[in-house]
């Protein structure tokens, strides 16, 4: 998956977030950006659309963000999902990489940070096998 063929979801509540994040990432080369300004618009347009990238924040108005991303990993087992929230805590980020997430970000975050997390998740996943 390279950066211009990749589609990404941005659900967070703050539209000025999903604004910021949209154009960043149309700077990066991608273009293929959908948003969701609560939980319930994100599983509906992931549900859809298997979007390559979810960016999630972790508190959402009408549910809590660990909880949908375990929802969406259970949609799809590869998917690459990255935490943002403004409450970056040592138990957050454990959590929420236990729970399947490729990525973490606190908010504010600048567009670095967010190329370099996109770079993250799109290094191939590493498979073990067991004899």
């Amino acid at each position: 998956m390279k950066a211009p063929d990749c589609s990404v979801l941005i659900i967070d509540d703050v539209a000025s977030v999903r604004e910021y994040l949209r154009q960043t990432l149309m700077v990066l080369g991608i273009t293929r950006v959908s948003e969701a300004s609560n939980g319930t618009l994100g599983i509906s347009s992931y549900s859809k659309q298997h979007q390559d990238v979810v960016f999630l924040d972790i508190e959402l108005p009408d549910c809590d963000g660990k909880s949908l991303l375990r929802e969406l990993k259970e949609m799809n087992p590869n998917a690459n999902i990255v935490i943002m929230t403004a409450h970056s805590t040592v138990e957050n980020v454990q959590q929420s990489i236990l729970a399947g997430a490729c990525g973490f970000i606190a908010k504010p975050f600048s567009a670095k940070k967010i190329e370099s997390v996109l770079a993250k998740c799109q290094k191939p996943k590493v498979v073990s096998l067991t004899h």
